[in-house]
């Protein structure tokens, strides 16, 4: 079964062409140049419209400049014991 519908693609479609054009804004008002920001907005949009889109995915996101998930920090690393 297909996860998204045709309208979702159209959608992401249309966000796609503004982004080329410049015309494409952001929720804070910026021009959007990155394409994969534009697919997010035009998923957003058919959401909004009531399309057949999966719903957002929540907590995972990517992690920048942050520790890693397992908890590891920098210099807490368990080294072999040297045999004297």
């Amino acid at each position: 079964m297909a996860k998204y519908g045709k309208a979702a693609g159209k959608n992401v479609k249309s966000a796609m062409r503004r982004r080329k054009r410049g015309t494409l804004k952001s929720g804070s008002g910026r021009t959007v140049k990155s394409r994969k920001q534009a697919i997010a907005i035009g998923l957003s949009e058919a959401r909004e419209k009531g399309a057949k889109v999966p719903r957002k995915r929540t907590g995972g996101g990517t992690r920048k400049g942050g520790a890693r998930k397992t908890g590891a920090r920098k210099g807490t690393t368990k080294r072999a014991s040297k045999k004297r």
